[in-house]
C-alpha cells in the first residue's frame, strides 16, 4: 500500500484506539495526510461525533491540510451489551447516536468539501449480518449498513464511493471488555481459529480509501476469519468431524 494514498486528505474518527488508530497508521504509511479525530486519547483533533458543531471543527482541521477532504473513515463506535428485555431506552438511543447519527453527521459535514474520487468507509460489524444479542449495538450497526447502502447510491453521481467493512472479533479495548466465554465462542466460530488484529481491518480500509479501489462502491466486506460465510454451519460441521489422527 506504500504511496497508494499519496496526497489524499483523510479524516478518521475513533482514532484514539483500536481499528481507528490502526487505520490512521495504515493510511499514513500509504502516503495520506490524515487527521485523526476522537473524543479522547491520542489524536489530532477532539471530536464528539454526535455534535454537529464538533464536526465542523474536525472538518476545518482537515481542510487546513489541503483545502479539501478526499476520504472519511467512520470508525468511532460504542458497544452496549444489554439484552432486549432489559436495555434502557437512554442507552439504546446513546448507542444509536454514536454508531449511526455520528456517521451521518460526518458524511453531511464532509460532503461540501469532497469531490469526484472521494471515498467514505463506514466501519460496521459482524453484528450487522446477524441477530447478535446486544440489541442496541446490533440495531445501530444494521442501521449503519443501511445508511452505507443509501449513501453509495445517492453519492455515486458525484463520483464519491461509499463502502462498509464488517469486522468480526478483533483484538481491541472494546472487545477485551467482553466476557471470556464470548472470546472463546467467537474463536470457535471463526474457521481461521483466532481473533483478528486491528491492522488487518485497517489495511482493507486504506485500500478502499485509495484510488486503487476506484470502481468499488456499495461493497460490504467482512474481516472476520470466515465467520459470516458459514452462517452457523461450522457448529454442525464440528459436531460430526472425525477426530484428528494422533501423530505417530
Amino acid at each position: 500500500m506504500s504511496g497508494a494514498c499519496g496526497g489524499r486528505v483523510v479524516l478518521v474518527t475513533g482514532a484514539g484506539g483500536g481499528i481507528g488508530s490502526a487505520t490512521v497508521a495504515a493510511l499514513r504509511a500509504a502516503g495520506a495526510d490524515v487527521v485523526g479525530a476522537d473524543i479522547a486519547g491520542d489524536c489530532d483533533v477532539r471530536l464528539d461525533v454526535t455534535d454537529p458543531l464538533s464536526w465542523q471543527e474536525a472538518v476545518e482541521a482537515a481542510l487546513a491540510r489541503g483545502g479539501r477532504i478526499d476520504g472519511l473513515v467512520n470508525a468511532a463506535g460504542v458497544t452496549h451489551r444489554a439484552r432486549i428485555d432489559d436495555v434502557a431506552i437512554e442507552d439504546f438511543n446513546k448507542t444509536l447516536a454514536v454508531n449511526l447519527t455520528g456517521p451521518l453527521l460526518g458524511i453531511q459535514s464532509c460532503l461540501p468539501h469532497m469531490g469526484d474520487g472521494g471515498s467514505i468507509v463506514n466501519v460496521c460489524s459482524l453484528a450487522a449480518l446477524t441477530g447478535h444479542f446486544p440489541v442496541a449495538y446490533t440495531s445501530s450497526k444494521w442501521a449503519l449498513r443501511g445508511l452505507s447502502r443509501v449513501a453509495s447510491m445517492e453519492l455515486g453521481e458525484r463520483g464519491i464511493r461509499v463502502n462498509a467493512v464488517f469486522p468480526g472479533y478483533i483484538e481491541t479495548a472494546m472487545t477485551a471488555s467482553a466476557a471470556p466465554a464470548f472470546l472463546g465462542a467467537s474463536i470457535d466460530a471463526a474457521p481461521l481459529g483466532r481473533a483478528g488484529r486491528p491492522q488487518e481491518v485497517a489495511e482493507l480500509i486504506a485500500f478502499l480509501v485509495s484510488p486503487a479501489s476506484s470502481y468499488i462502491s456499495g461493497a460490504e466486506i467482512t474481516v472476520d476469519g470466515g465467520t459470516a460465510a458459514h452462517g452457523g454451519a461450522k457448529l454442525l460441521s464440528d459436531a460430526v468431524r472425525p477426530p484428528a489422527a494422533q501423530p505417530g
